[in-house]
């Protein structure tokens, strides 16, 4: 074992049975750090730990003269990282594929929202979900949904799946562990969420990290077992000229599919003491879905100076210069579908003229095109992407024109399925999709008062010749007392060709081949925030035309006009001394209700009470969480299509469903209880729907922990 593997299980073990209290993160001056350096002056070149606490009367601690002294290594040197995201003992950002860009955010140790663990619920309103851990959603609100997946079938995983734009890299000044582990319900039924980060600095500018994340249900409802692995392996090299993203990502979905429930009526009263008992339409087909995706990407640039670089020059953002990049990404898909023939039965279809319930037989599927006893439908999709760029830097990164790109990318598409004579020669049909295109973009600040850049992408020729893209935005910052108060405004203009599964589909119980318009849509979105009062409210208005979608038949359906949508939402957070009322609310209006089917109010409201238990090392938070949308004909969820589609039958909704909880933060440990739907039987009208048919979970307590290890 080497003698860092040593000091990584020693500090694992130390971390088991004693905590360090936390500490705010120390703000340097990297500018600042390298003059002294240059001087010959000691600095702590790594901050404070985040996770150690200074004595009370903030004297130094003696120190160990028998250790050698470390060699102070020189501060991050990098133009992606401004001197305050330096000074952070640790941050994390994501990379944009197609630009030098990288968006940054700090690490979350606080209590925040760790009690959330349905990872679909934490933005906005949240999301309308399948029901359990590991299934899939999709948001309420409309300008949040999912706009571009070259893998369709597993848009309804978007919040568990990593892709190029999600795979998190860190920055750490020593050696991180975070671990995660949330439980709940027997162990029959039970939910489990586990999840350990693993991130390193072999340098102040060189790192490496992996994060993998387990999370399913054993099953409240009959034939609802799903499992969840998320893996991402992720290097990086940041430095004051080259830097480079590389990263592998594995996502492994698998769901058993029980089509939601015979009736509404199973949820709706009390005949069912226990979830597992209520019927379900595709129980008894032991219908399934396995999803499989393997990706890697690499992207990289080199920066060259337009003007003489001196020491003093501690990054290229503040020169003229120009840099040149490239974009590699590989990703392939694989979805395979099984299930058998078998009836349901609804014991409540209807009542007779004497109004007693009569019971039907019904299927799940009207169609069963190649077998009709069983079913396995497999799909493939690989798509290469290449893109080569160019970054130039006028005058400086943060100058009036800091930065214009231009780029020309190609994208390999391969897409396999059986069709009909493929089944007796057990080989799959594969077709082949070339796209080329070329994009740029400009962008500015004028000091800290405004922010703006514009977009633009468009497809040539191939497969995706004719699309294009269109982008603008505008921030405008101002203070009050030193407190900022922003506007800001987004444009974008899109035509989008179809994917390939929407216009080309061969399976037992569904087929279509049938070219379909390209989708042309319009938004503009006003936005108004005021961060230190924790106030935001914003506008969005949305036309699209040739809208595509899955109608109530569950087959793609293309409308033939414009469809449009308005949103307004608010968002304010409340304090009085350890009270937190936090709000968010959401209104909505869709022109068409069969193509695009929204309800009208949507909230989430967080209320809770915060204190310290033990000054500066034991909080706690003691609360409610509620959510609720209005009544409307929500989308359903059809397992074989993976994919929502607009059903017209019945109405959910106006269910308010609470969670009681308790969250604490002790040191470098967060820890939470919870009562998910404490409310069920209490109030509403005992349907609770936010997908059709499928019920969300009742009543379950939950237990969670994270635990930081930091050397």
């Amino acid at each position: 074992m080497s003698r860092l593997s040593r000091k990584l299980v020693r500090t694992l073990l130390a971390g088991l049975l004693t905590a360090v209290p936390a500490s705010a993160l120390a703000q340097l001056d990297a500018r600042a750090i390298l003059r002294a350096q240059q001087r010959g002056e000691q600095t702590n070149l790594y901050g404070n730990n985040p996770y150690e606490t200074q004595d009370e009367e903030g004297a130094e601690q003696p120190q160990d003269t028998t250790k050698k002294k470390k060699r102070i290594r020189k501060p991050l040197e990098s133009y992606f990282f401004s001197d305050s995201v330096r000074a952070l003992n640790n941050f994390k950002w994501h990379i944009d594929p197609d630009y030098n860009r990288v968006e940054i955010g700090p690490l979350d140790t606080t209590l925040m929202d760790f009690r959330i663990d349905y990872p679909f619920y934490r933005e906005g309103v949240g999301d309308m979900a399948q029901g359990a851990l590991g299934q899939t959603s999709m948001p309420l609100d409309y300008f949040r949904r999912p706009q571009f997946f070259d893998f369709s079938f597993a848009s309804p995983y978007y919040a568990y799946i990593y892709d190029m734009r999600s795979v998190p890299f860190y920055n750490t000044k020593r050696p991180l562990i975070r671990m995660g582990y949330i439980e709940s319900g027997q162990k029959r039924y039970r939910e489990e969420n586990f999840n350990i980060m693993l991130a390193q600095n072999v340098s102040p500018s060189t790192g490496f990290n992996v994060d993998y994340k387990a999370r399913g249900t054993r099953g409240l409802y009959a034939w609802s077992r799903t499992k969840n692995h998320n893996l991402s392996v992720a290097f990086s090299h940041t430095g004051k000229r080259y830097s480079v993203h590389a990263a592998y990502y594995n996502n492994h979905i698998e769901q058993q599919e029980n089509g939601g429930v015979v009736g509404i009526w199973a949820i709706a009263d009390t005949t069912f003491q226990h979830p597992s008992g209520v019927p379900m339409k595709l129980a008894d087909a032991e219908a399934r879905n396995i999803y499989r995706n393997n990706a890697f990407f690499l992207t990289q640039s080199y920066g060259i100076p337009l003007q003489r670089m001196t020491e003093s020059d501690f990054s290229m953002a503040g020169l003229s210069a120009v840099y040149i990049g490239h974009s590699f990404q590989y990703s392939s898909w694989s979805k395979v579908y099984t299930d058998r023939r078998a009836d349901y039965v609804n014991d409540r279809d209807h009542r007779d003229e004497e109004g007693n319930f009569v019971s039907a037989t019904g299927s799940y599927y009207d169609d069963w095109f190649i077998n009709p006893a069983q079913s396995r439908d497999s799909l493939y999709e690989r798509v290469i992407s290449n893109r080569v760029f160019v970054q130039a830097q006028p005058w400086d990164r943060n100058g009036v024109v800091g930065t214009i790109d231009a780029g020309v990318g190609l994208d390999l598409h391969a897409y396999s399925q059986f069709a009909m004579d493929d089944y007796l020669t057990g080989k799959y049909r594969r077709v082949k999709k070339t796209s080329y295109f070329a994009y740029g973009s400009v962008g500015g600040k004028i000091k800290k008062y405004v922010d703006w850049d514009a977009n633009l992408r468009f497809y040539p020729s191939g497969y995706r010749g004719g699309d294009l893209e269109i982008g603008a935005y505008l921030a405008l910052t101002g203070f009050i007392r030193r407190h900022p108060l922003i506007l800001e405004g987004r444009f974008s203009m899109n035509r989008r060709t179809p994917s390939y599964w929407q216009e080309n589909l061969f399976s037992n119980h569904y087929r279509w081949s049938a070219p379909l318009d390209k989708e042309n849509e319009t938004r503009f979105e006003v936005r108004f925030a005021v961060p230190d009062f924790a106030f935001e409210a914003g506008l969005q208005q949305g036309v699209v035309g040739s809208k595509v979608y899955y109608g109530a038949d569950s087959r793609i359906a293309q409308h033939d006009g414009t469809v449009s949508l308005t949103s307004v939402y608010a968002r304010k957070d409340f304090r009085f001394g350890g009270f937190h009322l936090d709000n968010r609310v959401l209104l909505q209006w869709s022109t068409n209700q069969e193509v695009v089917p929204v309800p009208l109010l949507g909230a989430y409201l967080s209320y809770y009470y915060e204190f310290w238990v033990v000054r500066d090392v034991l909080r706690l938070q003691i609360g409610l969480d509620g959510r609720y949308h209005t009544r409307y004909r929500a989308p359903s969820y059809n397992p074989a299509l993976s994919a929502f589609y607009n059903q017209r039958e019945v109405e959910v909704g106006n269910y308010p469903y609470v969670d009681a909880f308790a969250m604490a933060k002790w040191k470098r440990m967060r820890i939470f209880l919870k009562y998910q739907h404490v409310n069920r039987g209490l109030f509403g009208n005992g349907e609770y729907f936010s997908v059709a048919n499928y019920p969300l979970n009742p009543g379950m307590f939950k237990i969670g922990i994270s635990w930081g290890f930091y050397d």
